[in-house]
Parts: C-alpha cells; structure tokens; sequence
C-alpha cells in the first residue's frame, strides 16, 4: 500500500494576526504558540515514515527560502516545493498539486493540510488520519469534520449524512458561515461539525472530478504543471497557465458540487488561529485567564493577551484585552472582538503612509541572513546586518548609494571589486558607490555588522545583482 502524500499549503498572506503576523513573514512562518512555527508544527506531524511519504508543499514564490529553511531546521527533507506564480486559491493549488502526486504515483493518496492551523500530534489525531486513508482508499473524497464545542460563526459547516465505512459519512450539505442564532440552533440539533478545510483524497479521483466538474481549474493546473520549471529545489509552475485558473475554493469547486464528498467527524484538538482570541485558547492561562508572551507584567487584570518582542508591556486594571506589541507596531483591543482585526489590517494596508506596516517588519529575513533598520534620515540609513555561517550575500552594486560597513560580531569576507579582505570585530571597511561586492561569513558563529548607508535613493529595489546562489534575480 502506497504511503500518504502530505500536502502543505504555505502560500496565505494572513492579515488577522497583525502586527505580528505580515505579508512578508505570515502567520504560518512565525512562532505563535510554542517554540517554532506552525509550518514546522505541520512538517512535525508527517515525519513519520511508516505513515507518510515525503511531503509537498505549495506556496508564494515570496515564501520559497522561508520553507526550504523551515523544513531544513527541522531535518525534514521536502518531496517537492511548488512555486505558485499568481494567487488562485485552493482549488488550482491542490490541483497541481495532485498531479504532482500523480506523476510519482498513480495511486497516491494526499493528505491536503494547512500550514497555519494548531493541531497536537495525538493519538486521536492519527487515529483520525488513518481513518481518512482508508475511507480515501474506498473511493471518496474526505473533509474533516471537526465537531463543535460552542456555537462558532468563523466557520463554515457541514452536514453530517449517512454513515458509511471507517467512520466517514456522506455530506449532507455545506452550510456557509452562520450567525449566531443559527450557529447555536445546529450546535443543540447536533449532526453538524466545523468544517476544517483538511482532505483526505485519491488523487487521482480527485484530478477526475475536478475535470468534469471545474475544467478551468483542471486544465490550468495541467498546464502550469506541465510548463513548470525547476530552480535550485523549487519547482516554479507556469504563470501563464496557472493565471487561467478561476480564483476558487475547491469546497466551491468540487466539495460542493461532487458526490463524492465525505465527512469524517473528529474530535481531536484543533484550531485555526484565525485571530488573536484563538491564539488565546492555545496558550497556558494563569488562574485569571491571562496568557503572556515575551517581557510583561499584568496586574489586576483578568482573560487577558499579552503578546510582545522587545517592549516591557505592563496592563494594568483591564479585562478582556489583547495587546501586541512588535519592534514598529502596537495593537489593543477587545480580545473578545479580535475578528475586527483583519479589517483594520486591509485599512492600514489602503493608506500608503501605513502599508509598511502590514508588508514587513523592521526585522526582514533573507535566505542567508537578514536586516533590522535602526536609523532612517534625510540621504542616510544604518541597519544591523546579520549573516548565517557559511552564506554569502549576492555579487552586486547599487548605482545610488555608497556604505560603511563595522563588524561588531563573527568574522566578515568582504569582496570589492575582486579584491578580498577579511575583517574581525570593531573593523570596518568602505563601499565606494558603484562599486562589485559581496559580503560571506567564512565562520562558525552567526556575523553580525553595522552598514551606513549614505546617497541620493536608499531603496531596496537599488541592487544590480551580479551572481546569487539564490537564484534571485
């Protein structure tokens, strides 16, 4: 019997988590609960080798080095990474990557998985994948079915029909997110479960359907991989093809429309942090409800987040509050209304003097390394540059500015205009502009540097890239 196919899907820009969570670094990339980040808590759960063969994962072209790093730190070696080149939601997504499974194995069976969902690796839980597997393997198309413990209006739901074999059952219908007084009528009526946006399906069967019942999304996903193109270990599927798709949900696509369909009701623990109250609930509360991340105090205050990376945040008197706070961005408000939050993201996002803050940290990561801004002024800017052991930046010149730069930690080679200078701590060294140079840590120690940055436009966008063993262009 042919092993399960993990399926990730990486590729969400999720805006419900901000300010910590941002286009250039989302939710599932980020450690909300726990030591390391939801992606690598889903890499986690399909390691086992007796269980499951080597995981796909599709995402942004913008988040390709984020899931090689992840998985790599994790010791998890990827089966494949496709390179969605445009967003068409899930259907196409899952399309392609089916025929990826396909192509490896004509009776795979892929297990579809969010990569920003909290799900512990229970007993439960595997108990739940296995059953999946086989009501897969009897011919159907299986949705989890994650059954309600409060009458919730984030989600959608699904009827609970006949049972049928492994404890699957037929859909009885897809009810779409609900108000309140609707989702408590299902929750005391019973025979309803959340609908969690994971699938259990044969691929192949899954391909045939979405032929017949969404030949858009099959014939662009058939396309994008059939001109796909392989860089480094990513496999970019093809724009053009893929941009055909009709930007659709497979529940719309397929689920809905399918008779196929199947539910299997679990109760195992599950959420989709789909905002800062969930992230609440995942956490260890004290005896009055609060839970805290990072440098706070909370006093007199009760079923209370406190979420900071730098900042000592102290609350003071408050009940029901979130705060979050990150190196550039403070957020407060009602943990109770945390829904409201994505709203106010698209807001900032609209106002040009705000949409950094919804893009990017003042941190941003890079495959060898990364930046944080620490001055910005009138034809000047300083950043700390860091550089992981063993990586070098791109060979490259900027047409508009000259830098300084000062190692402060680990050991820098710095190439400018083919020659090669090694400098240690509390040296510095000067980058005419115009000039070729690169930056490499030859060391065992992460290297740390201070760059001033002086000239007419300071942008990020002013780099010629000459070489980079990252494939950017």
């Amino acid at each position: 019997m042919s092993a399960i196919v993990p399926v990730i899907l990486a590729g969400g820009q999720g805006t419900r988590l901000w300010p910590k969570s941002r286009s250039a670094r989302p939710k599932q990339f980020i450690d909300l609960v726990g030591e390391t980040s939801l992606f690598q808590q889903s890499l986690e759960r399909v390691k086992d080798a007796g269980r499951y063969g080597a995981p796909i994962v599709i995402t942004n072209a913008e988040y390709r080095f984020l899931v090689a790093e992840q998985a790599q730190e994790r010791g998890i070696a990827l089966g494949a990474i496709l390179l969605e080149p445009v967003a068409r939601n899930t259907a196409a997504a899952i399309a392609a990557a089916a025929l990826v499974a396909v192509s490896q194995d004509e009776n795979a069976v892929i297990h579809v998985l969010a990569s920003d969902h909290l799900i512990p690796a229970s007993a439960e839980y595997f108990g739940a994948v296995d059953n999946a597997a086989l009501a897969a393997r009897d011919g159907h198309l299986v949705t989890f079915g994650i059954t309600p413990d409060r009458p919730e209006t984030g989600y959608g739901y699904i009827a609970i029909g006949e049972a049928l074999r492994h404890g699957a059952h037929k859909v009885g219908a897809f009810v779409e997110k609900p108000n309140l007084e609707k989702a408590e009528a299902m929750l005391a009526q019973g025979g309803f479960a959340w609908n969690s946006g994971m699938f259990m399906l044969p691929a192949k069967l899954f391909l045939a359907e979405c032929e017949r019942l969404a030949p858009e999304v099959y014939a662009a996903a058939r396309g994008a991989v059939a001109g796909a193109k392989s860089d480094l270990d990513f496999i970019r599927l093809d724009e053009a093809a893929f941009a055909a798709s009709p930007n659709i949900s497979v529940d719309y696509a397929i689920f809905e429309r399918t008779d196929k369909a199947t539910v299997l009701p679990v109760s195992f623990e599950w959420s989709d942090l789909g905002a800062w109250d969930a992230v609440w609930k995942g956490q260890s509360r004290d005896a009055a409800g609060n839970a805290v991340t990072g440098p706070a105090m909370i006093s007199n205050s009760t079923n209370s987040l406190v979420v900071t990376e730098t900042a000592h945040v102290v609350v003071d008197g408050l009940d029901d509050v979130a705060v979050i706070a990150t190196e550039d961005a403070v957020f407060v408000g009602r943990l109770s209304q945390a829904q409201n939050v994505g709203a106010i993201a698209k807001s900032l996002k609209a106002d040009a003097s705000t949409r950094a803050l919804t893009e990017t940290h003042k941190t941003s990561y890079r495959p060898w390394g990364g930046y944080s801004s620490i001055l910005m002024g009138d034809r000047f800017q300083v950043k700390k540059l860091f550089v992981k052991p063993g990586k070098k930046l791109s060979l490259q010149k900027h047409h508009h500015r000259s830098e300084h730069w000062v190692v402060v930690r680990g050991t820098a080679e710095v190439t400018v205009d083919g020659q090669v200078t090694m400098l240690t701590e509390n040296q510095s060294i000067y980058l005419p502009l115009g000039c070729t140079h690169r930056l490499a840590n030859p060391g065992k120690i992460e290297l740390e540097l201070i760059e001033v940055q002086t000239g007419s436009y300071l942008g990020e966008d002013d780099i010629i890239r000459i070489e980079d063993e990252f494939g950017r262009n």
